[in-house]
């Protein structure tokens, strides 16, 4: 057989059998990449497959291509919504914690293995950027939704603090290459020109890229996200070959295009987030094959310790002081500090020392390997777990069974839902025509088993029947919570986590006080429901918090923006959260 085919084919059995290990890793809660990762350490020199792969320049470029690929879906992706409470915490842990990780760790680093205190600040900048890809891949496969505020500030971390660590690692390795004692005031510079141009070109391109979607009807809709991805690209590649920071800009791209209206919208974001999946396999097999299990052992003491240092004082110190300002809730804290898992970030990024030839750098890509062994590995395990212990797990909305992007001209927001109505859907009690539905959205045809109906001659819906609806993608939030499905079990859980009891939020406390004699403040009497909350959290609220109140605990059910809309009344219970 021709070698080339020989390639192709032993290519495409490896990513056969790396996607269908998916479900062995869904089944034994085992991070889905670390699976890809030992993939490519077996088929490397030193497993069966033997593969000798040692062209690092050849690692590093497949390597960010592939991260730009990712930040790019990871901005589609985020809603704007999640800004609204994610933002100031992501920001803080993406530069504060980026830099009180990165000190607490090398300092340790360079006592343990005897290096010069810049090569340990380089080890430790290396190791602090998070991978909360693989913290949701882990909770998606085991149908854990954390809440809002903890989700929101875990996604935008991620997206934000690799080019942080980026920067960090750059300017290091060239202080260290150009034998300078310390990086000097010129680091303020770097970091200006590396954000502010990753701000500008990210921002200005991403709106750019709108533009360019909308403006031009192609004749095939499959190119669509073939124009996106190569704009994400160029966006990437001009803004690194200008000195700015790629990897800021294409997240910000990413988040522009996934937040404006677009054509074929829903047609990019399914795109890009099989591409996003290749992407990973790819850079994680990758880097399983520049490693020699070997080589790892010779640094494992060293290694573990600096990783049990990282996981359970660097990373735990720098969420504290982090959040400090903002009043985090202290259960939501403990989580953060404890799922900063360690990815694909770190080992490319260990790469860097090695092109610029810098002493000790094959130490420190072996111990930046063994730190995201030992991180996917005891992390890894125990994050859906350790949401669970700390009440951070709210009842999931379902969205619908079907999502449509019509791509019409003019009118790109557009989409056309199905929506099953199960008994507790809100949308029953109304006909048709009569569903309070946002501006502009309408209901266009009712499947009634095997009968289509037109919405007059429905009659009232009813349980099982399928509904149509002509809608834009930001009211599906809102159309969620008025026919989304349930999931399986989902009303004794919702009973169990909100309580058997549900309430306006602009009811006013007193009323509450006086049907349950509850201990009220005279001064708070007259405040509604959702003030009392908003005032007690000392945060912005999302759906889950709860306060305590004598015998009742308030629990916040539905959010309307920044606004409580419906609370939740558990009774003979308190705590800080529903557990």
């Amino acid at each position: 057989m021709d070698s080339g085919y020989q390639l192709i084919l032993g290519g495409g059995l490896l990513l056969l059998i790396s996607i269908l290990s998916s479900a062995v890793s869904s089944r034994l809660g085992t991070p889905l990449l670390l699976i890809f990762l030992l993939l490519g350490m077996l088929a490397g020199v030193d497993g069966p497959g033997g593969i000798r792969f040692y062209d690092y320049h050849a690692a590093h470029v497949m390597g960010n291509i592939a991260l730009a690929v990712i930040l790019f879906d990871g901005g589609l992706r985020t809603p704007r919504a999640v800004f609204r409470v994610g933002l100031r915490p992501a920001l803080s842990l993406a530069t504060i914690g980026i830099l009180v990780t990165a000190g607490i760790t090398g300092t340790f680093a360079a006592w343990l293995l005897n290096l010069h205190w810049l090569e340990g600040l380089l080890l430790g900048a290396i190791i602090s950027s998070t991978d909360a890809a693989a913290v949701f891949s882990l909770l998606g496969t085991q149908g854990i939704t954390l809440k809002e505020r903890v989700g929101a500030t875990l996604e935008i971390e991620s997206g934000t603090n690799d080019p942080m660590a980026v920067f960090l690692t750059i300017a290091l390795v060239n202080t260290i290459a150009a034998g300078l004692d310390h990086p000097g005031w010129g680091i303020l510079l770097f970091f200006v020109q590396q954000m502010g141009l990753g701000a500008l070109l990210g921002g200005g391109l991403g709106f750019g890229m709108v533009f360019l979607l909308n403006r031009f009807d192609l004749s095939a809709k499959g190119l669509y996200p073939l124009l996106a991805l190569g704009g994400a690209l160029g966006i990437f590649g001009l803004t690194s070959s200008l000195g700015g920071s790629g990897f800021l800009a294409v997240y910000l791209a990413g988040l522009i295009i996934g937040n404006q209206p677009v054509q074929m919208k829903q047609d990019i974001s399914n795109f890009h987030v099989g591409l996003g999946w290749l992407a990973q396999i790819v850079m994680f097999f990758a880097l399983g094959l520049l490693s020699s299990p070997a080589r790892l052992m010779e640094v494992a003491p060293q290694g573990l310790l600096i990783a049990l240092v990282l996981m359970l004082v660097a990373r735990p110190l720098a969420v504290y002081l982090s959040l400090l300002p903002i009043h985090f809730p202290r259960r939501e804290q403990i989580f953060v500090s404890w799922v900063g898992l360690r990815g694909a970030v770190p080992i490319i990024l260990a790469i860097f020392p090695l092109l610029a030839n810098l002493p000790n750098a094959y130490l420190m890509f072996n111990v930046v390997f063994f730190i995201v062994l030992v991180s996917l590995l005891i992390q890894g395990w125990t994050v859906a777990p350790l949401a669970r212990r700390l009440g951070l797990e709210v009842p999931p909305v379902q969205g619908p069974l079907q999502r449509l992007n019509l791509g019409l001209v003019g009118q790109v927001d557009y989409e056309l839902l199905a929506y099953r109505l199960e008994e507790d859907s809100r949308a029953l009690q109304f006909l048709p025509t009569e569903l309070p539905l946002p501006e502009r959205d309408k209901p266009v045809v009712v499947l009634r088993g095997k009968k289509v109906l037109r919405l007059r001659e429905s009659g009232q819906l009813q349980p099982g029947d399928i509904l149509y609806v002509f809608a834009r993608g930001a009211d599906i939030p809102r159309l969620n919570r008025l026919f989304a499905r349930p999931p399986l079990g989902s009303d004794a859980r919702k009973k169990r986590f909100f309580g058997e009891f549900e309430i306006n939020g602009d009811a006013l406390l007193s009323d509450l006080a006086g049907l349950y004699n509850l201990p009220v403040d005279p001064q708070q009497a007259d405040c509604s429901l959702a003030e009392f909350i908003d005032g007690q959290l000392h945060t912005r609220p999302v759906v889950g918090d709860a306060v305590t109140l004598g015998p009742v605990s308030l629990v916040v059910k539905e959010m309307e923006g920044n606004q409580i809309k419906r609370v939740g009344l558990r009774l003979g219970q308190s705590g800080e959260n529903p557990v």
